[in-house]
């Protein structure tokens, strides 16, 4: 096993390449919590690709990945490894994000005898016409529920704002309409398309012995590699944004707001670039800034609004989410310290308090075993290696933030997706 080791933290990640192309990562912990994700790199940006060994582009409706991992749980025996799971006692799950699908659970306790039903149900697909149209009225009300989400509306708002053509604009569940083309030939050729050892990886975080486990998980692979690959392609985005501004009225209390910008540069350092928005989120509007302190007083702020960097393959943008009253007043105030900072630079007192309020925030996150299985699943599949976010800290100059603010933060690029 390949051992990365972080001194820092003193934390060792042991990776290893299955014969079959499955890559298995093991982060030991003491901790009385054992955490198990297996992902794959298929998500609901995957809309079309040729399949291994065909020359013909195959095209597959919105939210057929989202629909394949609620399906993936059905066995032939007519259990639901979900409901067994559960009944041992552990904690199981599954989501599907734009990029990739994970399944996973985490426990205390009956780790080895979950682990048997885990590792087969993820490697032996069972799609009837039967239970493929028994999940759809249950998807159909998830769809629902989700159009009725106000912090869901406002984020795929601003993604139709932002991207023309983009795929990150379909919703990861699909709507009505789409779902209603899927079947059990799509999905078995999703599942033997993507669901591919070497498209794969399976990660443990917890109280583990890093060689013991993996023998434990080799016994339990049937998946065999595949020698064709599948081949996925994507639109051409334009640089430009497709509109500034978009609103919708949903039952809400208080007006919801996500600022965003679109990064147009999918080449450089993200993991360098993450850090930096972070903590220019801290300087620029964070709980002890004065823009801060005055949109609060004067009652136009609830709490401290939140920055993030999302990114992918095809896509990147910073997104600031905030509720208020008054989101004229918000977005100018912000709007208005961006552009300053950016004309008077950066303190070295607001810099160093930043660098250490996210040192502590990445920190924090290694004590959880399941934040830390995610982000390594989530990092992997964007060719990232999670322990890279702490040694990139320390390369953090005050001169590539400013850089950073100037670079990214465009009015031109700007969007802004308000829910009143």
């Amino acid at each position: 096993m390949q051992v990365i080791e972080n001194k820092q933290i003193k934390e060792k990640l042991y990776t290893e390449k299955l014969d079959n192309g499955l890559v298995v990562m093991v982060l030991p912990k003491k901790t009385r919590k054992k955490y198990i994700v297996w992902s794959t790199n298929f998500g609901s940006i995957d809309n079309k690709f040729f399949a291994p060994g065909e020359d013909k582009l195959t095209y597959v409706p919105d939210g057929i990945a989202h629909y394949l991992e609620h399906k993936l749980f059905e066995q032939e025996n007519g259990r639901n490894s979900l409901d067994v799971l559960t009944s041992i006692g552990v904690d199981a799950n599954a989501y599907t994000t734009n990029d990739h699908t994970a399944y996973l659970y985490e426990c205390t306790d009956h780790f080895d005898e979950a682990l048997d039903e885990f590792m087969n149900y993820v490697q032996n697909p069972y799609f009837t016409d039967e239970n493929v149209e028994k999940e759809r009225g249950i998807i159909e009300q998830e769809i629902m529920m989700y159009d009725d989400y106000p912090e869901w509306k406002v984020y795929m708002n601003a993604m139709k704002a932002m991207y023309k053509d983009n795929e990150i604009n379909i919703d990861v569940a699909g709507t009505v309409q789409t779902i209603a083309e899927i079947d059990k030939e799509k999905l078995y050729k999703i599942y033997n398309s993507f669901y591919r050892p070497d498209n794969m990886i399976l990660v443990l975080t917890g109280d583990f012995v890093p060689e013991e486990i993996l023998e434990k998980i080799k016994s339990k692979i049937t998946m065999k590699n595949v020698d064709k690959k599948t081949i996925r392609k994507y639109n051409h985005e334009q640089k430009e944004i497709v509109n500034h501004y978009i609103e919708k009225e949903m039952n809400i209390s208080m007006p919801l707001v996500l600022m965003a910008y679109k990064d147009n540069d999918l080449t450089s350092n993200k993991v360098k670039k993450d850090l930096a928005i972070d903590m220019l989120g801290n300087i620029l509007f964070g709980r002890s800034t004065e823009v801060f302190e005055k949109l609060y007083e004067d009652g136009n702020l609830i709490a401290e609004p939140t920055i993030d960097y999302e990114f992918s393959k095809t896509y990147s943008h910073v997104m600031i989410q905030f509720q208020s009253d008054n989101p004229d007043i918000v977005i100018k105030e912000i709007t208005n310290k961006i552009e300053q900072v950016k004309k008077d630079g950066i303190t070295d007192e607001d810099f160093q308090r930043a660098k250490k309020k996210i040192y502590g925030e990445i920190v924090k996150d290694y004590n959880e075993v399941s934040n830390i299985a995610t982000a390594i699943v989530s990092d992997y599949f964007k060719n990232i290696n999670t322990l890279d976010y702490f040694n990139s800290v320390n390369e953090i100059d005050k001169s590539y933030i400013e850089n950073i603010l100037k670079e990214l933060f465009v009015e031109d690029l700007k969007v802004v997706s308000i829910i009143k």
